[in-house]
This record gives C-alpha cells, structure tokens and sequence, in this order.
C-alpha cells in the first residue's frame, strides 16, 4: 500500500499516472519491485492501483483508477488488444506494414514500447510493473497480433532509474532481424532491430518524413542525422535535384545506401557523408553550400528539463548553421524530440538562431509525432516530438 501526502493526490484526480516519492508518505506491506499496490489519499481511501517501483523516482505507475480492477493476466490482454483496435483504425495501417502498436502510459500501459516491422515485434519493457508483467504481455502481444518473433530492446537508460538491468535478445520465436524490411507510403526500407537505434527506426517521423516527400520537387536538399535515410529517401522520391545526407554512424550510412538501393531513386543525386555534423555544417558553411531544404531530426539532445540549458546551446548551433545554408525562400524543416525541451522552448530557441543568422523567417507548419503515438490528454509529458517548418525570407 502507498499512502499519499495531504494534497499530494489532486494529479491523481486529474488521471495523471505517475506518483512521484516526495508525495508518499508512507509504503505499507514491504511490496517488492514491480509488485501491484493499493493507492491511498491521506484520508485512507483507496484511489488507485499503481505498480511499485522503490528505486525510481517515480515510485509508482498508475494501472488502474478502479480500486477493485484486478491486475492478471486478462488485464494485460485486454489493455493490449484496446491499443491494437486504436491501431487497426489508422490510415498508416493501411499504407504499410510497420507501426507502434503500444505506445506506455499514453495506451495506459505505464513503460511499455511495443513497435511492429512486418512479421517481427520489437518490445520495451522500460518500467519495473511492465517487467514483472512480461511473460504475460509477451503471451498477448503473440496471441493478437499473430507475430511468432518478438525481439526485446529493453537496453535504455531508463531502465538504470527503476533499478533494472539491461537486456537484449530474441524472447519469442527467432529469425534473421538485422535488416527486417518495411514499407512506408510505397518506399522500401530495411530496419536494423537489433542493432538500431532505439527499436530500430523512427516510427514517429512517418507523416513528416512524407510531408518532406511532397516538399522536395526540384529542391536541394541538406538532411542532417540522417540516420539510415528516412528523409533523405523521401526527398529523392519526392523530386529532390540532389540531397547531401550527413550521419556520424557508418552501420546506419550502410543500411541507408542499401535503402537507396531498394527504390526507384537516382543513386546519382545523394551523397552520403559520414561525419560529425556540428562539424561538417561548419565546413558547408565555409565553404560557401547552398539548399532550397534543409532537414534536421537530431538525437535526444536533453531527456529532461535538468539537461535543457545544454540541449538549448546545441539545438541553437544546427539551427543557426542550416539557416544560413539556406538560400533566401529556403525551407527548414527542424525537430526536437528532447523530453525536457517544450515546444515552446523549442519555438525560443530557433527564434534566437534566426536572429542570429540574420534571417527574416517564420513558421509555416508545426510536426508532431505519427498517430500512432498517441498522446493521453492527462499525460502531456508524451508529447515529446516537435518539429517546425520555417520558411527563410
């Protein structure tokens, strides 16, 4: 049982699903990691059913807001098939083989990350509840979906903050997976689950690796971390004259040339380079380069709002350095998926860097993450994706 402080349970009225350590006042009953307690208010009665965490600082995950909803193995299941019929309604469903199918606490299923490519599911377990919940989730996720191979990639960081291991492999069935092909809108990739970063690939980016697509007809394109060609692909099939894709990851540049290979696209018209990108804008810069586009998706610069002031610096050095690449009439098509910078941080932040770029620009269009990733209204943190388009006058 955990008890809450004296108002410490009004963002458990508003169906908030975490339970941070400075509200608890006391833990009844020695409940080890992962195990499901009862939530109470300061007055003793039970609000909740949350999973225990003792290490993390969230120290509990919302499952239920029933006090006498059980927590088995139904309750997995049937969680698992509400976020699979929310899926089966998307358009992406119909446009290709590749979605997330649980998206954590948004799917009211606190740290679990279920992505699916083709036949293959790629599943995080990155809280201590879903961990003690596993095997049963992994036996749901087999049953609905019908995938016999799952991969596990519970190998984040956040797994340290909830006081587990890191772990990596085949938990159900097995077969080659280190380059499981997907399609997206009509173009072929081939996904690294294994080695990847995250689960992979950047499901989330879908819809904005398409708008990008429509964009790019006689442009010329600049796609900074690049990763294995996303973008930079749907520029090239979208009509781009020629698109310079720049990654600091020589496997991710591998699988990138082999997406290239694996489309109707002129291999002619994009150069990947492997380098340092900070560096290498740098030495566009100097060199005199000119885009009419320029893409910049790069990696989570600040997880949390302890790292923003960073996170701010860097993000405001790629948005300076693209914008002057940009030619005047120059679109900047420029993300953050930093959990710890807002969007109206963000907005802040390449506000400064056209300042200091000497640009007049402006926001034509605003990104965010695929449908598929949803946000529960309750649980703003997981609307971490945010992207701008800008247009340089």
């Amino acid at each position: 049982m955990i008890q809450l402080k004296a108002g410490r349970e009004k963002s458990l009225k508003r169906r908030h699903p975490w339970i941070f350590s400075g509200a608890v006042q006391k833990v009844a009953g020695n409940p080890g990691v992962g195990d499901t307690v009862e939530v109470k208010n300061s007055s003793g009665n039970v609000i909740a059913r949350a999973a225990y965490s003792p290490q993390s600082q969230i120290r509990g995950r919302i499952w239920t807001f029933d006090p006498a909803e059980e927590i088995d193995a139904a309750f997995f299941r049937n969680r698992v098939m509400r976020a699979l019929a929310m899926r089966e309604a998307l358009p992406a469903a119909k446009t290709g083989n590749a979605l997330r199918l649980v998206h954590g606490e948004s799917d009211a299923l606190p740290g679990l990350i279920v992505d699916r490519y083709a036949d293959v599911l790629v599943a995080q377990f990155l809280a201590a509840g879903v961990e003690r919940w596993r095997d049963p989730i992994l036996d749901a996720l087999v049953e609905l979906t019908g995938c016999e191979a799952i991969y596990e990639r519970s190998d984040a960081d956040t797994r340290k903050l909830e006081g587990l291991e890191p772990r990596a492999g085949f938990v159900r069935g097995n077969r080659l997976a280190s380059r499981c092909p997907i399609i997206e809108y009509g173009l072929n990739f081939k996904v690294d689950v294994e080695q990847g970063q995250k689960t992979g690939f950047f499901l989330d980016q879908r819809e904005n690796r398409q708008r990008v697509r429509a964009l790019a007809q006689g442009r010329e394109v600049l796609d900074g971390f690049s990763y294995t060609g996303g973008f930079a692909i749907n520029a090239l099939a979208g009509g781009a004259k020629r698109v310079v894709a720049i990654e600091s990851s020589g496997p991710s540049l591998e699988v990138a040339r082999e997406n290239v290979a694996a489309n109707a696209v002129d291999p002619e018209k994009i150069e990947f380079i492997e380098a340092d990108v900070f560096a290498h804008l740098r030495k566009l810069r100097d060199a005199g380069a000119q885009f009419d586009l320029a893409v910049l998706d790069p990696p989570k610069f600040a997880p949390t709002a302890a790292q923003a002031k960073n996170a701010a610096r860097a993000y405001k050095d790629i948005n300076l350095l693209a914008l002057k690449l940009l030619r005047p009439g120059g679109l900047l098509a420029t993300f953050s998926c930093s959990g710890g910078v807002d969007a109206g941080l963000f907005q802040s932040i390449v506000a400064g860097a056209a300042l200091d770029a000497g640009a007049q620009a402006k926001i034509v269009e605003r990104f965010s993450a695929a449908a598929d990733h949803p946000v529960a209204l309750e649980f703003p943190e997981g609307e971490y994706l945010k992207g701008l388009l800008v247009l340089k006058g």
